[in-house]
């Protein structure tokens, strides 16, 4: 029987908090990946095609044209409705392509998006996922394309689509998207980036503020206002109201008065808070659906009983570990007399601080400051027994009676990696910790970068009480956390329970909190039963530092209403779909935790008011069909978890703890042309490297084989003379920390196929074939690089080739071709593929290992250079010890003792004695267009002594086959 092969053919386009329009010329289309702002507004640079001079001297007009550009919000009671307008006319003398790219926040839906082309408007429809898939594929088989999958920044979501404009068109693209704007640190904020990159005719930011209780301030401001045009923000502010608008003309718009640049390069940035008393809080009712918002002032703060346990592992050294010492050392400052605290670090094993939980007194936090500054890494992740050393002196502590009665007690858990040592299934860890805390404690869960399961962290929070976060690589990382434990330094109520009259309301959102912390908000909404009812009492009950509380508020219904109608701005269903908003938010947590059945019924009502209310959510899909003239193409529009947007953010590289991800990547190395980007594509949004390629040791606790653009320095003495390096691909790896490293070629002649994973035991194997220039001067050195590369799984018969152009799936008679020119995944049980558009590929087989490769591409029709291939590993866990290749040798074990001091120097590497030369490497994976210079030693005779035998060994016939036993 001829085998089967079942696929998920889908595109992941994310939804804002404000938008990211790119408008670009077709063929020279690029994105913006810098913002890491919660909201954007982005209008990318347009790349235009060359022209001949305009001979009356004039500049020449932009073929693709934004004339015009609207933000308008609506916020009522917290509740954003935004609308974004596109206008874009073709200015050509023929057809040209128009790229409507938006970004949003990860908390917002999208609603609906629309294009209007030739008077007729295009309207997408949210549709459950499988079905949504279902047209997708139908259309990608009659060869049609999609729109575009990309992460930006930290909290933001992409969407991309593209529309054929004919000559002298225009088309308007409008985006609706909406989300519950959430309190933090005492103040409500909405972020829109503004970046057109280009001047704009008619150029608006038009935002209406109603809030019932009263706006006790409204603040706008934008970094890039200057004194010409901080004028043309009008912030009116009223009672209950508040306007802000922003409409510069073309003139205020330029960087100088007779240059087309423009000034709009940054945030716009809205933040407010409304008016408190000590009360029940405020209610709003419209169309038989209420929302009641609660956050409560003039309280003191309840003392807290905080554990932090600090992952200390070998994949925290260098920046990390520095970081994380800083943070807490601030943090351990900010801890009031009344808190109690304790330290538990881990690495294969954990150790407490002074084996205690003290008072935060004076004394006792400088000693614990001085503690952290020592904290060092090293070991593997052991998350399983610290967590539980965690709980259990929390229980000691409330039964030796430590601890104040009425206080919060917490576990503050810091990792940067999925756990390697001891109990490592997290399934079973998540099982533990539940039931040791048994309800008591609540536990937040910081994932330190992208090599931990975001996934596994959130469900043991969210099963504890708590929440989870991720912690970006960045300079700011200290403050990221001391921010997020600002969000939780400081208690108000405990146990507080909302209650409202039974017979009259259903379909409630959650009612019941453990705590509500200073600067945060609880809002409930509900379904009002009879619509006759008088009146609407909500009762607050909870605990304070010393007493218990009871609040109550009585609304009258016909003037809560009334209060809303009166201002005709606002959307008047607005209570209806905040509450459904908010549900949908709240059913999608619980189904993070829930079991077999109870997901199934989540499932069920996810879905149902997801297309009630057109939200596109993580199981629905929004569909656009594009005009006859784009050839009918389906553009699908998906809400990715938070682990699928990892897949796709901006490229880092840091270090990984033993046992656990890793990445390696190889590219070509050649001698840096004065302007890369001229010659190839180095710009890379794709899977996040989760860190450097581990190396199990001790002394050696990192390493990364990779190939690189690059300029090679070499010292003569104390005089440093540059030398182009050997375009053969080049390996370096690092030692020492990190601190150190060592560069090496191996030879390499064009077709040859090298093998770079073999594990017999699970039949796993990839190889890559290297390719050359094409044909230069007689005796001139021809680079190398990887052209192709073949991954095969022996067990399941699947096969992968993926090249430059296509990537092709072997599965018994069964062939597919995927091109490189859009965005999807391919997915059945053994193997999953994600591929972005024209930039990489995720490939993940069996479930034991997952690999990128990177599509690097040269300018078009280049006389010399050809498009070629980087490879990197991200996860190799479920390879065996048997691992073998030029990349998989490198996954277990090694030893390296070296013996540096001078310029020359002799090293020995696993018993072999080898010379080696102090130089500089220009490494480009930072910044992709100077590079970066950094120091290794640079080894002769290809490496012999690094690698287990010669490069030669590792020469296979065929692109599919494995090295000999």
């Amino acid at each position: 029987m001829k085998q089967t092969l079942s696929y998920l053919l889908f595109l992941s386009i994310p939804a804002l908090i404000s938008s990211d329009f790119i408008i670009t010329e077709s063929e020279h289309h690029k994105s913006d990946y810098a913002n890491s702002l919660p909201s954007v507004l982005t209008l990318a640079r347009r790349t235009p095609k060359k022209r001949s001079p305009v001979e009356d001297g004039k500049k020449p007009r932009r073929d693709i044209e934004i004339y015009g550009m609207k933000i308008e919000s609506k916020v009522t009671s917290r509740f954003a409705h935004n609308v974004v307008i596109s206008r874009v006319a073709n200015r050509a003398n023929e057809s040209k392509e128009a790229f409507f790219e938006m970004e949003l926040p990860k908390t917002a839906f999208i609603t609906n998006f629309s294009m209007t082309l030739d008077g007729v408007t295009y309207v997408g429809a949210v549709k459950e996922k499988e079905v949504a898939q279902e047209q997708y594929q139908q259309a990608v088989s009659q060869g049609q394309t999609a729109g575009l999958v990309k992460t930006s920044g930290r909290k933001m979501e992409m969407f991309t689509v593209s529309v054929n404009i004919g000559p002298t068109k225009k088309v308007t693209f409008e985006l609706t998207y909406e989300e519950l704007l959430k309190r933090n640190l005492g103040k409500y904020e909405m972020n829109i980036r503004v970046k057109p990159q280009q001047l704009v005719k008619h150029f608006q930011i038009d935002v209406h503020i109603f809030e019932p209780q009263g706006i006790a301030f409204l603040n706008v401001d934008a970094n890039f206002l200057n004194n010409n045009l901080t004028s043309t923000v009008k912030n009116t502010l009223t009672a209950t109201r508040g306007h802000i608008s922003f409409n510069p003309t073309l003139e205020q718009q330029r960087k100088c008065p007779k240059c087309d640049e423009t000034i709009l390069d940054g945030d716009f940035t809205i933040k407010y808070d409304v008016n408190r008393v000590m009360s029940a809080g405020n209610v709003q009712i419209v169309n038989g659906y209420f929302v009641h918002h609660f956050a409560p002032t003039d309280l003191s703060r309840i003392p807290k009983n905080v554990i932090f346990v600090i992952d200390h592992s070998g994949s925290m050294s260098g920046t990390k570990m520095r970081q994380t010492n800083e943070a807490l050392v601030k943090i351990l400052d900010d801890l009031d007399p009344m808190d109690y605290f304790a330290i538990v670090i881990f690495d294969h094993s954990f150790k407490t601080w002074q084996n205690s939980i003290f008072q935060a007194t004076t004394g006792n936090v400088t000693k614990a400051k001085n503690f952290v500054k020592t904290i060092s890494a090293r070991g593997g992740t052991n998350i399983n027994d610290p967590m539980l050393e965690a709980v259990n002196h929390l229980n000691k502590a409330h039964k030796e009676k430590i601890l104040p009665e009425r206080s919060v007690s917490m576990i503050i858990l810091l990792t940067d990696g999925d756990p390697n040592e001891g109990e490592s299934n997290p399934t079973k860890i998540q099982q533990n910790v539940k039931n040791a805390i048994n309800g008591r404690y609540n536990v937040y869960c910081l994932g330190f970068g992208y090599d931990v399961k975001y996934s596994f962290l959130e469900k043991m929070a969210l099963e504890n009480n708590g929440v989870a976060r991720r912690i970006y690589e960045d300079s700011d990382a200290p403050l990221q956390l001391q921010d997020f434990y600002d969000e939780v330094a400081n208690p108000l109520l405990l146990d507080i329970e909302l209650h409202y009259p039974e017979n009259f309301i259903s379909e409630l959102t959650q009612v019941n909190f453990r705590q509500i912390y200073n600067g945060s908000e609880i809002v409930v909404a509900g379904k009002i039963l009879d619509n006759s009812v008088d009146s609407l009492t909500a009762r607050v009950h909870a605990q304070t530092a010393n007493e218990n509380l009871i609040l109550q508020t009585d609304v009258k219904v016909s003037e809560a209403e009334n209060i809303t109608r009166q201002q005709l701005y606002i959307f008047g269903d607005f209570t209806e779909r905040l509450w459904a908003y908010l549900t949908i938010q709240q059913l999608l947590e619980k189904r993070i935790s829930a079991e077999t059945n109870e997901k199934k019924n989540l499932t069920n009502r996810i879905l149902e008011l997801s297309l009630k209310y057109s939200f596109v959510t993580p199981l629905t899909s929004m569909v656009v069909t594009k005009p006859e003239e784009n050839n009918n193409d389906t553009f699908v529009a998906n809400k990715p978890s938070e682990d699928e947007l990892s897949h796709n953010t901006r490229f880092h590289f840091r270090s990984r703890g033993r046992g656990g991800i890793h990445p390696a990547m190889i590219s070509r190395n050649a001698q840096a042309p004065p302007d890369p980007s001229g010659y190839f594509d180095y710009s890379y949004t794709g899977p996040p490297a989760p860190g450097l390629l581990r190396m199990l040791s001790d002394k050696i606790p990192e390493a990364i084989c990779q190939l690189l653009y690059s300029t090679f320095i070499s010292f003569a003495g104390r005089r440093p003379v540059a030398v182009p390096v050997d375009s053969d691909p080049q390996f370096i790896i690092s030692i020492n920390n990190d601190s150190d490293a060592i560069c090496l070629n191996i030879d390499g002649k064009p077709d040859a196929i090298l093998n770079l994973v073999t594990d017999p035991h699970t039949g796993l194997v990839v190889n890559g074939q290297l390719t050359g220039d094409q044909a230069t001067a007689t005796n001139q050195k021809v680079n190398i690089y990887f052209g192709k590369f073949g991954i095969v799984s022996k067990k399941t018969g699947v096969k992968v080739e993926v090249s430059t152009q296509t990537i092709t799936v072997f599965h018994g008679e069964e062939m597919h071709i995927l091109p490189w020119s859009a965005t999807a995944s391919l997915t059945n049980e053994s193997f999953a593929i994600s591929i972005v558009k024209n930039k990489n590929l995720t490939l993940t087989m069996d479930d034991a290992a997952t690999f990128v490769i990177l599509l690097h591409r040269v300018k078009k029709h280049h006389p010399v250079h050809r498009h070629f291939l980087g490879f990197y590993t991200r996860d190799s866990h479920g390879l065996s010890n048997m691992t073998h290749g030029l990349l998989g040798q490198f996954y277990h074990e090694i030893n390296i003792e070296e013996q540096l001091g001078k310029p020359d120097t002799t090293m020995t590497v696993q018993g072999h004695k080898l010379g080696a030369t102090r130089g500089y490497q220009k490494d480009y994976r930072f910044h992709s267009r100077r590079g970066t210079n950094i120091q290794c030693w640079v080894v002769h005779y290809s490496g012999k002594g690094v690698f287990d035998g010669i490069p030669t060994d590792y020469v296979v016939s065929s692109l599919f086959d494995s090295l000999p036993a």
